[in-house]
């Protein structure tokens, strides 16, 4: 299967090394390539949800809108399109707002070419890749919120959205940044279990990606 990955960035000379960088890589296809938010949303709405990206990489900081308009945006035209955000910010409130706006993921610049790649294979199969010091700061955002959302005297959640055990595990280990086929291994099951578990977590907690399950079981004390 050959990935075929879109890219939204301003800086002519990133995203021509950026298309280099999948032209030489096996598996991988720069499908298109837009300088601005409004090019690549103006595509996507000719092509539809017949837009042929496996994957969209999402610089932040473009002209006329912030990349993370655009993903929220695109996010409603293609739910299914995971959208990695790659950009050269790490703060937390700006994470944390691409996270809450559909992002899949979240990468910087620095992100070596060959991680980039296996990042990008990740979030394809499944994964929600994010460099280790984005991920830090994840986890100690996630760790604030969950802090917040025990505090004493709080109702139980709603019986429906009540995770089971198996399920809980599972999102513990994408909150921690892992593809199914990591989970899959580290829980002992196969990948279409995992699979399986992950399209439940989904329809109880009414999301469409791992971040949005993560801030939702977080705020009704699921995990």
């Amino acid at each position: 299967m050959t990935i075929r990955v879109a890219s939204i960035e301003d800086d002519g000379r990133y995203r021509s090394s950026l298309e280099a960088l999948l032209r030489l890589s096996p598996g991988m296809e720069p499908s298109a390539s837009y300088a601005s938010p409004a090019e690549a949303l103006a595509a996507v709405e000719e092509a539809g949800d017949g837009a042929d990206w496996d994957v969209v990489l999402m610089d932040l900081e473009l002209p006329g809108m912030s990349g993370i308009e655009a993903t929220r945006r695109l996010k409603r035209v293609l739910p299914r399109t995971p959208v990695v955000v790659l950009t050269v910010f790490e703060d937390p409130p700006t994470i944390l707002e691409a996270i809450c706006a559909g992002a899949d993921g979240y990468l910087t610049k620095d992100t070596p070419p060959d991680e980039l790649l296996d990042q990008i294979r990740a979030v394809v199969a499944g994964g929600s890749p994010l460099t280790s010091g984005v991920a830090s700061t994840v986890l100690d955002l996630l760790r604030h919120m969950g802090s917040a959302a025990a505090t004493p005297g709080q109702p139980d959640p709603p019986a429906r959205l009540a995770l089971t055990g198996r399920e809980q595990e599972v999102l513990r280990c994408l909150m921690a940044g892992m593809g199914y086929k990591r989970v899959a291994t580290e829980l002992e099951i196969s990948i279409d279990t995992v699979r399986t578990h992950v399209r439940r977590i989904y329809r109880k907690l009414q999301v469409h990606n791992v971040a949005q399950a993560v801030t939702r079981a977080l705020r009704e004390r699921l995990v």
